[in-house]
């Protein structure tokens, strides 16, 4: 049965990547449990403008845990104490207790800069899936149905891959700020079919250097990432990419 639940909650406010920020706090008050996080920030801005006041700006479009736009830090945890394979739209206020503290903040990585408040600029993993993320084939008249047949477990495993979503809770979560999960899972998307591989070698050389040209760090192997996606990709696939970018290194 629902119930309403009382606390505070503490937002991070900056106007920009280069401008000094603050947290702002306020008491929320009879706020349902069977009320989304997000809906609840909306609660929150509808008072705010109520009084005059700025909103706090933050991302979200689906609100169905499949673009990857609500990329909040609470608590400590990006998306927060979610079930596993579940963003922050997915969190419900029933996870949290009747008077709590609740810290709302931007991801924090020197590649993802505050654009305002909540809200940062991850296109640096668009340019990454620009350098590679793809396959070359030729326009026309299509080809037959299943001309080339691939291993179901191939085709299943290319899949868990292809859920990434590019939210960046990966490198929020890292010590390194490394992106190396959102990387190896669209390098080992392609990577497994056949399709993708008269380009694999090219693919990972570019995917990489891009990775390190936007100033994301390096993997050291703690598995923050892993434990924190919210589409469960594993870190086997960290290890496929570093066998993919030494043949390419090997062949060059």
């Amino acid at each position: 049965m629902a119930k309403n639940i009382s606390f505070t909650i503490k937002y991070w406010k900056q106007n920009g990547p280069k401008d000094a920020g603050h947290f702002d706090s306020r008491e929320m008050h009879n706020i349902p449990d069977d009320t989304s996080f997000l809906e609840m920030l909306d609660i929150l801005n509808e008072e705010l403008i109520n009084e005059g006041k700025e909103p706090l700006t933050f991302d979200h479009d689906c609100r169905e845990g499949i673009c990857g736009m609500c990329s909040l830090y609470i608590n400590g945890t990006p998306h927060g104490k979610t079930e596993r394979g579940a963003t922050t739209c997915q969190l419900y206020m029933r996870r949290f207790n009747d008077g709590d503290v609740i810290t709302v903040e931007p991801w924090r990585s020197a590649a993802f800069p505050v654009i305002k408040d909540c809200m940062v600029d991850r296109s640096a993993f668009d340019k990454i899936q620009a350098a590679g993320g793809y396959v070359t084939v030729r326009t026309g008249q299509p080809q037959d149905a299943n001309a080339i047949l691939i291993p179901k477990q191939d085709a299943d495993e290319a899949m868990d891959c292809a859920t990434c979503i590019g939210c960046g809770a990966c490198v929020a979560a890292c010590k390194n700020g490394s992106a190396m999960l959102f990387v190896s899972s669209k390098v080992s998307q392609l990577a497994l079919l056949p399709q993708g591989r008269p380009e694999a070698a090219k693919r990972a050389k570019a995917m990489v250097a891009k990775m390190d040209e936007l100033g994301f760090g390096n993997c050291t192997n703690t598995r923050a990432c892993e434990a924190v996606c919210p589409k469960n990709e594993s870190i086997a696939n960290i290890a496929r990419l570093n066998r993919e970018f030494i043949k390419a290194k090997l062949h060059d």
